[in-house]
């Protein structure tokens, strides 16, 4: 009781929010962080899920080497990239481990979801006259989107919670209010970083639960995605396949 009390008392100071080293300065270089290594996983990790899963070749052992990097622990990739002659680039060594860290669950989702979407339909697709890219954009992508932004979730809680591990090397975020807990031994600062890092880690887990919703509710107004250029006009004649029933689902 008496860490839980003395960890309020903390939090409810004013002056260990302001300043240089407080915690607002602080969140928004943890913040900051975040956003520059969730950009660029999903710049790597989803264009190059969506070609796997559009071609359907090598997909499974792209997916699986990602998988296998999960078996290396971040801060160990972290050591040895500020050991190394990346280290005088602060944060890039930060920054390169975590972008290493979120590309597994970004890269897995958005090649499964790309892979699941019903292969009736992206044929149908096809014989309405549909390219490759229309077919990506308008019906294999809006389909698997849902896992897409499952991934991208994943990979936002993962990385706001990791991002406290750049305090060991010197750089910025929340962190550094737990590392500078431990090196004056006080207890109630060191639970009042983590709370805070769980907390903004919460935070933008509901943040992407929302938007997922927002999505799938603009999604389901837009209704039918709109197809390509079709056949001329003697094969649509001849044609009456349930091509439409089936957009309906996308």
């Amino acid at each position: 009781m008496d860490v839980i009390s003395r960890t309020w008392a903390w939090l409810a100071t004013g002056a260990h929010w302001s300043g240089p080293d407080g915690v607002w300065h602080r969140l928004a270089e943890h913040l900051e962080l975040t956003a520059v290594c969730l950009a660029l996983s999903c710049a790597v990790a989803l264009p190059l899920a969506v070609v796997l899963g559009h071609t359907g070749r090598g997909g499974a052992l792209a997916v699986n080497l990602s998988n296998a990097g999960r078996a290396v622990p971040t801060f160990a990739v972290l050591v040895l990239l500020t050991l190394g002659p990346l280290g005088a680039y602060e944060p890039w060594p930060t920054v390169l481990a975590l972008v290493l860290f979120a590309i597994p669950p970004l890269l897995t989702n958005a090649y499964v979801g790309m892979r699941e979407v019903d292969r009736d339909v992206v044929e149908a697709a096809r014989g309405m006259g549909m390219s490759g890219r229309q077919v990506v954009g308008r019906v294999e992508l809006p389909l698997a989107l849902p896992l897409v932004m499952t991934g991208v979730r994943s990979a936002a809680v993962q990385v706001v919670a990791t991002v406290s591990i750049a305090a060991m090397v010197g750089g910025g975020g929340l962190g550094r209010i737990i590392t500078a807990g431990f090196r004056l031994t006080d207890t109630a600062q060191v639970v009042a970083g983590a709370l805070l890092v769980a907390a903004l880690a919460l935070l933008v887990e509901g943040v992407f639960v929302a938007l997922e919703r927002w999505l799938g509710r603009a999604r389901r107004r837009r209704g039918p995605v709109a197809p390509g250029p079709g056949p001329g006009p003697e094969e649509s004649a001849e044609r009456t396949s349930p091509v439409p029933n089936e957009w309906s689902a996308v």
